[in-house]
């Protein structure tokens, strides 16, 4: 089982704020366990090691998956780091709980793997799917579609829709309009340490 299903809360107090993985916030400050109030200098590794971490229970990605993104990132010209995280927002499911369809990107990942969201009208149920500009983004016609999402509407994760993004609540379609800038990335990472904790380990 490579995928994490225990507690949310635990994560975000060891992390800090995850807001694709959970709209909870845990009542107190300190990570979890038994020495989680002892305060201890954490050393470089372990800083790079957090950062890298973030954005794989944020996005909900296996190490393997993580790794595969930053060598695809690393092929691409300009920023590595910034590359990344582009190509993690512009995952299908990413876009699906940005756009307010969802509450959570794990919830967003179960609408799309159980066929709710459609790509230029047709179904994809490939949570990985990147989203390119100029498609769209729309929840399946049917019923049952149209209702799980309507529900969600009431509750969205992030109140800001993203500047690369539009969506019709009436007619509960989007569209992608770009790939998304640095200053619209919700998560507060650095993902040069993230870069570099995996130069570290190739």
């Amino acid at each position: 089982m490579s995928r994490y299903r225990g507690p949310r809360l635990r994560i975000v107090r060891r992390l800090g704020e995850l807001p694709g993985l959970t709209r909870k916030s845990a009542r107190r400050a300190y990570p979890p366990g038994q020495h989680g109030q002892n305060r201890k200098k954490r050393s470089e590794y372990a800083i790079r090691l957090e950062e890298k971490q973030k954005l794989r229970m944020n996005y909900g990605l296996t190490e393997k998956q993580m790794l595969r993104y930053v060598r695809k990132a690393r092929r691409v010209a300009g920023s590595t780091g910034q590359v990344l995280l582009q190509l993690l927002e512009m995952r299908l499911d990413n876009t699906v709980f940005r756009m307010g369809m969802a509450p959570t990107i794990p919830a967003a990942r179960q609408l799309v793997n159980h066929g709710h969201v459609t790509v230029n009208g047709k179904p994809v149920d490939i949570a990985s799917y990147q989203c390119r500009p100029g498609e769209e983004v729309a929840v399946r016609n049917r019923e049952v579609s149209k209702k799980l999402v309507e529900a969600n509407l009431q509750y969205p994760g992030l109140a800001n829709l993203p500047s690369h993004l539009e969506f019709d609540k009436t007619k509960l379609s989007g569209k992608v309009n770009s790939v998304i800038e640095r200053e619209w990335v919700a998560l507060q990472v650095n993902e040069l340490l993230v870069v570099e904790y995996y130069s570290r380990q190739a």
